[in-house]
């Protein structure tokens, strides 16, 4: 597997997320003081809103801890051995909500909030390029600051979704968030959740552009994948349109695709425009 990146001034947009996440965590941190009820059903099936709000915990403590290492009982977390990357986070995801008990669940608005500053100071002044230790990603995982700040924003984003939907509260993910998330996160996290034993023996190109930018060249090939921001110009089997919001609430299967596209906001085109839903099949998730 490997990435590829191109395109918009590297500092600036990571800038822009930092901006963005410090929106962000206060939103919702207000949002999770605001819940009636932690114990209803959330977005996110099997989960109560307060489990989704112990994994968003558990998220910012992760991320701060590689700079603050105030967490390193990561044997309580992680699975044992090598398991395949969506194996490994499913597991991680179910024993992390345990981190926090029903009175730290009843404070996770000032959690959140706290430790949302704290990212933001103890990474202030860092290159994007920066290296941040993330074991919950795999043995040895090491990710940029740019993706860490763009997955602590993605994490953010959706699961203050999954939360409002079970509180009945008001969410939003604005089209800028989306595409900070998409060309932050996604070109370092979309190779790393491919479905190898899907992709072997297949060859496609998947032409992304996402409307206002950024546009990511995916391509899989037996068995790996490669995602290039802003690649220079090559032939794609499919060409996917779509609306910034609409392709990370598809992409992480918060909206059924048919219904983006009934909408508009997802078009695929191209040679082979029908090759389009296969490219959620072969990017899974947990």
């Amino acid at each position: 597997m490997s990435v590829a990146r191109s395109g918009p001034d590297p500092v600036d947009e990571h800038g822009k997320t930092r901006a963005a996440l410090r929106a962000t965590a206060p939103r919702l941190a207000r949002l999770l003081r605001d819940v009636p009820d932690l114990g209803a059903p959330s977005g996110v099936p099997v989960w109560t809103v307060g489990d989704v709000g112990a994994h968003v915990g558990a998220v910012y403590l992760a991320y701060c801890s590689a700079f603050t290492h105030e967490f390193d009982d990561w044997d309580s977390v992680l699975p044992p051995g090598d398991v395949p990357f969506v194996e490994r986070i499913t597991s991680v995801n179910a024993r992390s909500i345990g981190l926090f008990d029903a009175d730290g669940r009843g404070r996770l608005g000032d959690f959140v909030a706290e430790r949302g500053e704290t990212f933001l100071r103890a990474t202030e002044g860092l290159a994007p390029d920066t290296p941040v230790v993330t074991p919950w990603y795999g043995e040895g995982m090491v990710l940029t600051l740019a993706a860490a700040t763009g997955l602590v924003l993605s994490e953010s984003l959706l699961h203050g979704l999954d939360i409002a939907r079970g509180a009945g509260l008001p969410w939003t993910i604005g089209p800028e968030e989306a595409r900070l998330v998409i060309g932050q996160a996604m070109p370092t996290m979309m190779p790393l959740a491919l479905d190898t034993a899907r992709a072997r023996g297949i060859g496609i190109a998947f032409d992304l552009a996402v409307r206002g930018g950024p546009r990511l060249a995916v391509v899989i090939g037996d068995g790996t994948a490669t995602v290039t921001r802003d690649a220079p110009p090559r032939a794609y089997d499919c060409r996917i349109s779509a609306a910034p919001a609409a392709f990370l609430l598809v992409a992480f299967r918060r909206t059924p695709l048919w219904k983006a596209v009934a909408r508009g906001r997802i078009r695929a085109g191209g040679r082979k425009p029908w090759l389009a839903p296969r490219l959620g099949r072969l990017i899974t998730g947990p």
